[in-house]
Order: structure tokens, then C-alpha cells, then sequence
């Protein structure tokens, strides 16, 4: 009997093994899967924590200041203004030398070349007289001076002595033209040369309080830089936004001038072949003998 129970007990043991490992072996598991659930709960702080911090330099990048030139004018500081003033300054004066220069140097040329052409027609120095007579400019002052200086020489009857007296007096009276004509012109020159370097101090002076600004506020950010660096650059601009022009029209000036001296030596030279042939004729001859007579009547 005891003999046959055995076999019984041991397929039922085998029956409830499997139970009983299982009930063993649960509860570990559920322990194990526990925190693989609970772990993306665990570290998703840690892992959003960073998102909020980089929303915080972006808003800190954004630029306070108006950068547009009027905002960076009124932003600068006084020198800085100071500056951009006198360099904006420079440049309406160098503009208003050029309309004002280059209207009288077209309205002078064109005077000069239509007396050189009535001094060209003229067949004796009594109609290039009287066709000077009725217009005015440097070429009219140069008959008036020369038939002052054929007045003056009524006692000397010299050819030579009288062209060289006329021609001493159109060389005074050219070189006076071309000193009216070139006056105002060196402030072009200056305002070019030294443009440049005003606006490079303007420069100077920008960077320098943006470097105070940055030792005052302990940081690099680009929104305490770059409007003092902005300023800064704003006041080179206008130092060659002065001095190219003005450059510019100083040599346009100078090529200007050089031809107007040019037309003076031809009216000049008109001038001077005008008394010549009278000379050589003795056309002079009779107005000297009539002065005479003038003077000795009084």
C-alpha cells in the first residue's frame, strides 16, 4: 500500500512544481520591471532641464537698439556726434563749392571763347576795342588794360618797348583770372585730405566706449558691442562719404582751370597780334600824334 502511494505523491509534487516556481520567481520580476517603467519618469527632468535655459540666451542676443544710421546718430556719444556733425557738414559745403564753382567756370569759359572769336574777326585794335566794349568778363579787362597801357605809351614810340609792356600787363592781369577762378577749391583739397582721419577718430573714440562698456558690464554679449561698434563704423562711413567727392572735384577743378588758363594765353595772344600789326602799320602813329596835340592844346 505504502509502495503504491509513492508514485501518486510524486506525480502530484511534479504537478505542483511548476506552480510553486512561479509563485517564486514573480514577485522578482515584478521588482525588476518596476523601475525600468518608473526610469524615463525618473530622468525626464534632468533631460528637460537644459530646454529652458536656451530659450533665455536668444531673447538675451536680441538687439535693443535702433541700428538704423539716425538711431545710431542718437545713440553715440557727444564726440561721436560731434564727429558725424562736422563730417556731414563737410560734405554739403563741398557740394555747394561744386554747383556754385562749376556754374562761374562754364559761364567764364563760354564768355572767353566768344571773345576770343571777336578778338579773331577784328581787323585793328579799334574794333577789337569797340566789339569789348559791349561785354564784360576777363577778356573784356584784358583790352581795357591793354588800351590803357597804348595810352600810357603815347611818349614811347618803341614797338618792342610797348608789347612788352602790354604783355607784362596780360600775364598780371591772367594770373589774377586763374586766382579768382581756383579760389574756394583748397577747401576741397583739405576737406579730402583730412576727412579720412576725422572719421577714423570718430572711430577710435566708438570702439573705446564699447570696450569701458564691456569692462562696466562684465560680459561679451553682442547686444553691449555691437551698437557702439555700429556707431563707430557709422562715423567712417561719413569721412569717406566726404572725402571721395571732394577729391573728386578737386581734380575735375583742376583739369576745369588749367583749360580756362589756356583760353586766357589764346585771348592774350589775340590781343597781343592785334597791337602788333597796328604797330607795324603805324596805326598808332596817328592817335599818339592826336594825344600830343591834346596835351599841348590844354
Amino acid at each position: 500500500m505504502r509502495i503504491r502511494l509513492l508514485p501518486t505523491l510524486a506525480f502530484a509534487a511534479c504537478l505542483s512544481l511548476p506552480g510553486f516556481v512561479q509563485a517564486q520567481t514573480a514577485p522578482p520580476a515584478a521588482s525588476t520591471t518596476l523601475p525600468a517603467v518608473s526610469a524615463p519618469a525618473a530622468f525626464a527632468p534632468a533631460i528637460s532641464a537644459p530646454t529652458a535655459p536656451a530659450v533665455a540666451p536668444a531673447a538675451a542676443l536680441t538687439l535693443p537698439r535702433d541700428l538704423s544710421p539716425w538711431g545710431m546718430f542718437v545713440a553715440a556719444d557727444i564726440v561721436v556726434k560731434a564727429v558725424m556733425l562736422g563730417l556731414a557738414f563737410a560734405s554739403v559745403l563741398s557740394w555747394t563749392i561744386w554747383f556754385a564753382k562749376a556754374l562761374e567756370l562754364m559761364a567764364a569759359r563760354r564768355k572767353l571763347r566768344r571773345a576770343i572769336d571777336e578778338l579773331a574777326r577784328a581787323r585793328s585794335w579799334d574794333e577789337a576795342a569797340e566789339a569789348m566794349a559791349q561785354q564784360d568778363g576777363s577778356a573784356a579787362s584784358m583790352v581795357q588794360a591793354t588800351d590803357d597801357e597804348l595810352r600810357q605809351s603815347a611818349d614811347a614810340l618803341s614797338p618792342d618797348g610797348v608789347k612788352e609792356r602790354i604783355g607784362s600787363r596780360l600775364e598780371r592781369a591772367e594770373a589774377a583770372a586763374g586766382r579768382a577762378m581756383i579760389r574756394g577749391t583748397g577747401i576741397l583739397a583739405t576737406i579730402g585730405a583730412t576727412a579720412p582721419f576725422v572719421g577714423l577718430f570718430g572711430t577710435v573714440w566708438g570702439i573705446m566706449n564699447s570696450f569701458i562698456g564691456i569692462s562696466k558690464s562684465h560680459t561679451t554679449n553682442l547686444a553691449v558691442v555691437a551698437p557702439g561698434i555700429a556707431e563707430a563704423l557709422l562715423a567712417t562711413a561719413l569721412g569717406l562719404v566726404a572725402a571721395i567727392p571732394a577729391v573728386v572735384m578737386y581734380n575735375f577743378f583742376s583739369r576745369w582751370i588749367a583749360g580756362y588758363r589756356a583760353l586766357h594765353a589764346d585771348a592774350s595772344a589775340e590781343i597781343l597780334r592785334i597791337v602788333s600789326r597796328d604797330l607795324d602799320r603805324g596805326a598808332f602813329d596817328r592817335r599818339w600824334a592826336e594825344r600830343h596835340r591834346a596835351v599841348a592844346a590844354e
